[in-house]
């Protein structure tokens, strides 16, 4: 047995050979697609095909829609296979087609095409055509135009419904006796059979109907819950971005009327009125450019941790004495909770200008790998300790004395949005009085796995 040394192989060479075909051969069925995939393939291109049909299809006006059938059945009104397979109730004798049966069949079908828009005169027409079609012994497939007419009558009819139902209950009474007169060999059943399966059209054509009105009024009140939460969002980032340097404003011009003696401390008082203006209308402008649809806000524009200090030394400037720490190293909280935190901040201290102003005012945010508490405490009205500054002791005097005059009043909507969107993020937060007499707002607020949008 020769043995295949140029290949340096030790088998057989007419082994090998033997072998090879059926190995290629093993080969190419496994690189062919299965029995089973081309189908599923094929399925799936007529599936695709279909869909696509069919979103053509319902891009066109309703008109052409509605036309397409109309003229479909006018067109087999008279096909051999068709025409005497149409509806008829009297079985009078068949007559021969002439002018007459032509037009009552033309009368059943083509106002089809506007069964929409007059869904009670296409209705009366069609009913026309098929009386006149059914006493005079005519065949037409047209007949079908009957029960399409009634159908679409009762899901698109709104207006004199019962009147039209007792309309057509009187016709076809009168069109029952002119067949019976006419020597109609149908028995009285078949008179009653056949309106209760005009009957059963009418009533699918109203279930038809309640039914997409059901749909029509969930949709309506899907749409109202949404416009009701965006008008809710919106309400929210105005309060977020308007009432703290509104609240600002009002208690540092409240206290200039006690520093007309003290010109230096009025003009600084009177530059942070205008500082902090200025800076709402930026903030009111970034708002509404995030809210104008026509345009897209960059998310860097939402406040985060890294300006609570900025935030601090704004109240401070509006006369509130206001400590500010933090411990810890800052996790990733992503940029909603992080414009959450900054709003629970913010709102404490708005709160605290309204209601504890000049009172000494604490800021503590307490990172964790896993979150940041925040913690904003304001002084109860006993003595407490003067903060160490003196050259804003005299602002802070003033916006003391006038809180107690024209003190800011609220509406309570700050906290409570707070609360729904700190529990968002699936943390919490508690606000109310403390141990020693003050206020406390305190919030927990984890971090998260990425970025979120902001609340």
């Amino acid at each position: 047995m020769a043995v295949n040394r140029a290949a340096g192989n030790r088998y057989p060479s007419r082994m090998f050979r033997r072998d090879a075909p059926a190995a290629l051969a093993r080969t190419d069925a496994l690189a062919q697609p299965s029995a089973l995939a081309r189908p599923t393939a094929l399925a799936e291109r007529v599936a695709s095909g279909g869909r696509s049909l069919l979103r053509y299809w319902q891009a066109r006006p309703v008109v052409v829609r509605d036309a397409l059938p109309a003229v479909a059945l006018a067109l087999l009104a008279y096909c051999p296979p068709l025409a005497r397979h149409g509806t008829r109730l009297g079985e009078l004798p068949y007559r021969h087609t002439d002018a007459v049966a032509v037009l009552a069949a033309l009368t059943q079908s083509l106002p089809l095409a506007a069964r929409r828009r007059w869904p009670a005169g296409v209705l009366a027409a069609c009913a026309a055509g098929f009386a006149v079609q059914d006493v005079r012994g005519y065949a037409s497939f047209a007949g079908l135009g009957l029960i399409l007419a009634l159908y679409n009558g009762a899901a698109y009819q709104s207006r004199m419904r019962q009147p039209l139902v007792a309309a057509l209950t009187a016709g076809y009474v009168l069109l029952a006796w002119a067949e019976h007169e006419a020597g109609s060999p149908a028995a009285p059943q078949d008179f009653v059979v056949f309106y209760l399966c005009l009957a059963a059209c009418w009533l699918f054509g109203s279930w038809v109907r309640a039914q997409r009105q059901h749909d029509a009024e969930r949709r309506r009140q899907a749409t109202a819950e949404v416009r009701t939460a965006e008008r809710a969002r919106i309400a929210r980032e105005l309060h977020d971005v308007v009432t703290h340097h509104v609240t600002a404003i009002v208690v540092q011009a409240n206290a200039a009327q006690y520093l007309v003696s003290q010109p230096e401390q009025l003009a600084a008082n009177l530059g942070a009125i205008s500082q902090t203006g200025r800076r709402a209308l930026s903030e009111l402008r970034d708002l509404l450019g995030v809210l104008d649809a026509t345009r897209s806000a960059p998310l860097e524009q939402a406040p985060d941790l890294t300006e609570v200090a900025a935030l601090v030394e704004q109240t401070r400037a509006a006369g509130q004495p206001v400590e500010f720490g933090s411990r810890g190293r800052q996790p990733e909280l992503g940029a909603g909770r992080e414009q959450a935190a900054y709003r629970v901040v913010q709102e404490a201290l708005t709160n605290a200008m309204k209601y504890a102003a000049g009172r000494r005012t604490q800021v503590r945010l307490d990172y964790r790998p896993d979150g940041v508490d925040i913690a904003v405490t304001t002084a109860g009205p006993g003595p407490h300790k003067p903060v160490e500054k003196a050259a804003d002791s005299t602002v802070e005097n003033a916006a003391d004395k006038a809180v107690g005059n024209n003190a800011v009043g609220g509406s309570g909507r700050g906290l409570v949005g707070l609360s729904e969107r700190v529990e968002l993020f699936g943390g919490s937060l508690t606000a109310g009085p403390d141990d020693t007499g003050g206020f406390a707002v305190r919030a927990r607020i984890p971090a998260a796995a990425g970025n979120d949008v902001p609340a």
